[in-house]
């Protein structure tokens, strides 16, 4: 048999899925074939819920059927098949595709023929590389067609933005029983960039700080990366709307050569008010707003104004964010303001302000260092372990964080972990002085029961310890406490670990928590959940078993589209003195 000459158009696969209400395949496959070939032509066929009235509609199914099995067999690399579109006997009739693949046919010395002026020597080496098609392969479509497009992103990525395929040549061969493509690339000029290049207004943006965020510098060669790093780092800092970066075509190259790289910008709304509200039985509801104002200082900050108020904790404070400070991917943040907080264990206002340097690693992973400074009086309710430092405090802390985030969402996670650790060594200033250093660590993992994460079971860890003071040293508001809606549900805030003789808390030193709740959806909107929550905290370096306080209980969430609202209800099983026999809570988002 002579040599056919044919342009490979076919993609890999026809893909036909059928409706919710599909019951049967559109028509019937027969013949010998292996089973991952069957089921590529049948899903390529599709199912339909109408049934076939007469032996018209029959055959006409059946040659659809056909076509779609043919360009299948092509896509894997049968091109000596033979396919009969047929009508069963029966009624009612029955379409039927009696298909022969034949042998299948393998790959034959793949060639690039680059198109004048050639790139590099070094260049066409990776294209050759990239192209990743060996002599005696299967000669599937789908790996003819992508071995070019890696070939052209191959070529662009070393410094030829205007490199393009022209219509390749694929020789399919019916005696040999080969296909042999041979690629045909224009890769153009060497492209070497200029500056940045704004198109239209930068809006609030300050032109000199966009240019710095660009990863080139002048003369350097194009590669396609750092223009999606730049769009990246524009857009991962939350104040532009829409960020376009690109090229600029070849008629806009400088009179060196150069071309500039086009930023076009659109800013979002420059304010914006957020109101979040919270309850449960024993710490009452809670109020937040925060008004946040973009891009005062031009170089894509933001300032925010932020106020709480609830029963436990309130405060009134502001915070000044600047992303990609002195480098990209590092946050500068600052902030302050006047606390105060009313809990059964102590009464604490003051005032306070902090800093810190945020390092990105990926958009959910970072490092942080920092330190605060803070003024307030500390008023405790228990009498017998008062901390000797007195109720007028001055504290100076450091902070070093770190985390982890492998979860698929931050408020609705269902697959994936999360691992986040921090120390802050501490130095108290009162009556006397002392140091000490706080660490805690908290990591969380999800495991989902199905493809589409309907079910899901996540489970909590959460540790920490303080490491060179005592509980009557360290005062009340520095010490570790359990129970709430963060914490053990079914007990109230702060209600674990030890308590004096009047029964009011004490706190502690060290801290372990863990939870393990199952999360089932419902339909489209709902779920419920089902949890056991377990923790203690300990007046020495480890908490005991006896140390430990367990809830359980049940809950439901509604999906509100960028995340669910909770609402759970949990019981005590280690119920003391003076604890509720239950206790409802409210919030947005999964409880971890």
């Amino acid at each position: 048999m002579g040599r056919l000459v044919v342009a490979v158009a076919a993609s890999a696969a026809i893909c036909a899925s059928g409706t919710a209400r599909a019951e049967s395949p559109r028509a019937t496959i027969e013949g010998q074939l292996d089973g991952q070939l069957r089921e590529a032509i049948v899903r390529a066929i599709g199912e339909t819920d109408k049934p076939i009235s007469n032996r018209f509609e029959a055959r006409r199914r059946a040659n659809e059927a056909g076509e779609d099995a043919i360009a299948v067999l092509r896509s894997e690399g049968y091109y000596a098949y033979e396919v009969e579109p047929d009508v069963g006997d029966g009624d009612p009739p029955t379409a039927i595709v009696r298909v022969t693949p034949g042998p299948l046919f393998t790959l034959s010395d793949p060639q690039i023929d680059w198109i004048a002026p050639e790139p590099l020597e070094s260049v066409r080496q990776s294209g050759e590389v990239v192209m990743g098609l060996a002599t005696g392969a299967p000669g599937r479509a789908v790996d003819v067609i992508n071995a070019e497009g890696r070939i052209v992103a191959a070529v662009q990525k070393r410094g030829y933005a205007d490199a393009a395929a022209q219509p390749r040549e694929v020789i399919v061969d019916h005696a040999d029983r080969t296909v042999q493509p041979t690629y045909k690339i224009a890769a153009g000029e060497l492209v070497r960039l200029d500056g940045l290049k704004i198109v239209g207004e930068s809006g609030r943006s300050r032109p000199g700080w966009l240019e710095s965020l660009a990863p080139w510098r002048p003369g350097e060669v194009y590669d396609p990366e750092d223009v999606g790093e730049l769009e990246r780092r524009l857009l991962d800092t939350g104040v532009y709307d829409s960020v376009t970066v690109s090229l600029a075509p070849r008629d806009q190259a400088e009179p060196d050569g150069r071309r500039p790289i086009l930023l076009s910008l659109a800013d979002r709304k420059p304010r914006t008010l957020e109101l979040g509200a919270s309850y449960s039985t024993t710490e009452g509801f809670g109020a937040d707003a925060r008004w946040t104002r973009y891009n005062v200082l031009g170089r894509a900050d933001t300032l925010t104004l932020l106020a709480r108020a609830s029963n436990i904790d309130s405060r009134l404070g502001a915070e000044l964010t600047l992303p990609h400070w002195r480098r990209p991917q590092q946050t500068f943040k600052a902030g302050g303001g006047a606390y105060s907080n009313r809990t059964d264990a102590y009464d604490e206002t003051g005032v306070g302000v902090r800093a810190d340097v945020t390092r990105r690693f990926r958009k959910t992973s970072y490092v942080t260092l920092g330190g605060s400074l803070d003024y307030g009086k500390v008023e405790e309710k228990q009498t017998v372990l008062v901390s000797s430092l007195g109720e007028d405090l001055m504290t100076i802390a450091g902070l070093a964080a770190g985390a982890l985030d492998r979860s698929d969402d931050p408020l609705d996670p269902k697959r994936g972990w999360r691992l986040d650790v921090r120390a802050e060594p501490t130095y108290l200033i009162g009556d006397e002085s002392m140091a000490y250093l706080k660490v805690q660590s908290q990591g969380t993992i999800y495991v989902p029961f199905d493809a589409k994460a309907r079910t899901v079971l996540a489970g909590r860890v959460k540790a920490g310890a303080m490491i060179g003071g005592s509980i009557p040293e360290v005062p009340a508001s520095r010490r570790f406490y359990a129970g709430g809606g963060g914490s053990v549900r079914g007990y109230a805030y702060q209600a674990i670990g030890p308590r004096d003789i009047d029964n009011t808390p004490e706190g502690g030193i060290s801290l372990l928590e863990t939870s393990l709740e199952l999360r089932q959806r419902v339909g489209e909107r709902w779920g419920v959940v089902a949890f056991v929550d377990a923790g203690a905290v300990g007046a020495n370096e480890f908490p005991t078993g006896d140390d430990f306080s367990v809830g359980v209980g049940v809950g439901v969430r509604y999906d509100l589209g960028f995340g669910p609202i909770r609402a759970d209800i949990a019981v005590p099983l280690d119920k003391r003195e003076g604890d509720p026999a239950f206790q409802i809570y409210l919030s947005i988002g999964q409880s971890f």
